[in-house]
Order: structure tokens, then sequence, then C-alpha cells
């Protein structure tokens, strides 16, 4: 008598080894089954990272960095971008625009920042004119944490585009303009830096309490485009796209089961004039 397996003449999976697809799939799989690549990529879920700072948080040397960046970006997990501040530095990434990539992190069980302990959430960008504002408003919809934002040197006014921005999606920014970082930052805050330039000078050097970031607050750095740099609606729109990713990835944790498929955050009205 033979058995029912005998009589599929043609298995789904004949001829499947070797393939591109499945190839690549090893490949990606392979890179995160080494410990040090496992901690970049544990890192680049809760912010972005320049190879000096991985070097010096990691305890290796930057050669033996350097490879395990290039095995990782073979794989396409990440890339690396230019600062938009020193433009000698380079930052890297996570490719959260494949959803390969995010599927893959999520299922290696890659967490977001731990949240316990924090008292407020303060959102930094050089003038605090639009990404750092726009991002505390979001967070208040993702969170019960507190959040404000400051800038390094903030301008008196908001950005105009941020402010029709704002009024697209429902956003509250009364109360998000004209802070000092140096005057408002506390003991308990969780400061993320929403630019590059604005990282760079909170955090110069490797050790904590080099920059304007006191050594008592936590820091992270969100490498988010400038808008203002193309200065358009759709520019600020995919800015803000970005900041609402990020937030509802690091906001996880504050309140179960909240994503930012289901945060109330208003769909934006139509540009008119």
């Amino acid at each position: 008598m033979r058995h029912v397996r005998d009589q599929i003449s043609s298995p789904w999976w004949a001829g499947a080894l070797p393939t591109d697809d499945l190839a690549h799939r090893a490949n990606r799989h392979a890179a995160l089954g080494e410990p040090v690549r496992l901690a970049i990529i544990d890192r680049l879920v809760v912010e972005d990272a320049s190879p000096g700072e991985f070097s010096n948080a990691l305890g290796i040397p930057t050669n033996l960095l350097a490879h395990h960046l290039k095995v990782l970006s073979g794989a396409g997990l990440i890339r690396k971008e230019r600062s938009e501040g020193d433009r000698r530095r380079w930052y890297v990434r996570l490719r959260w625009e494949d959803p390969e990539t995010t599927s893959l992190v999520t299922a290696s069980g890659c967490r977001g920042p731990g949240l316990e302990g924090v008292g407020r959430v303060v959102f930094v960008c050089t003038r605090n004119s639009a990404r750092s504002p726009l991002a505390a408003a979001a967070w208040r919809r993702f969170s019960p944490i507190p959040s404000c934002s400051a800038g390094i040197r903030p301008d008196p006014v908001l950005h105009p585009r941020a402010l029709g921005l704002a009024r697209r999606h429902g956003l509250d920014l009364k109360d998000l303009g004209h802070h000092r970082i140096v005057d408002i930052v506390r003991p308990g805050d969780l400061v993320i830096a929403v630019c590059d330039s604005a990282h760079e000078e909170l955090c110069p050097g490797p050790e904590p309490g080099e920059g304007l970031c006191p050594p008592y607050a936590r820091h992270l750095h969100w490498a988010v485009p400038d808008p203002a740099r193309q200065d358009t609606d759709e520019a600020f729109e995919t800015t803000f796209a970005e900041i609402l990713r990020r937030i509802g990835r690091a906001a996880a944790g504050s309140v179960p089961r909240r994503t930012v498929e289901n945060v109330p955050i208003s769909r934006p009205r139509p540009v008119t004039g």
C-alpha cells in the first residue's frame, strides 16, 4: 500500500532548491545569526547611529565593525546616509521601507526603546520650527507619557508649512515653540533628536555630558530629513509620515496593542491655494 505522500507526483517544493529567492532569504537570516550584528540591529530598531558610535558602544575595532556593517548591507538590511549637519559623518539606518526587512527584524525579537522610568519625551531639532513640534504633538496621540519640543537655537515662530500640516492632521502646536533645550531638559527626560545637526550638538563625542545634552538625560537620534530644504507640502507630509512610523515603534511599549494603524491620527485634508 502506497503512502498518500507517494501519490504526489510533483511536490510543491520540486525544483525549488536552490533559487535566488531562497538564497536571498537565507543570506538575510545568516546575517542576523551573529551576536554583534544582532546587537547592531537591536540598536537600529531604537535609533540611527554612526559607525563611530557603534564602535564605541560595542567595544570593537573599526575594521571589525566595517565587516559586520558590510554583511548587513549586503543582505539588504541596512543603508548608510550622509549627515545633513556634519557632512563628514554617516549614519546607519534600517531599511524600514522594505517589508521583508521589517518582518525579519520584528520576528527576530528586536525591541524598541525601554520607556521604564521616562517621565517626559523631549523632541529636539535645531530650530524647533517643524520636525520637533510635529513629533511632540504626534507623540501625544500614541502615548500617555508627556512630551514637549525644544531647539538648539529655536526660531521665534513655527514654519508656515508645519502649521499647515498641523491643521490638516488636527495637531495642536500652540505650546510647542520657542523653547531651548538647555532651559527645559530635566532628570527623567528622554531626549530624541529628530535632526542630525541637533544630535551632533547634543552629543558631539562618545561620552555623556560632552555636548548640550546633560548626562542625566537619556538621548536617542532619529535621522529625519529636513523638509524645509525642499520647502513643499509634499516634503513636509513625507517627513511627518516618517516621524509617525518612528513614534509608532517607539511608543508601542507605553500603550499595549496601540499601533500606527489604530492611532487616531487625522487624515490630511487636501492642500488648497
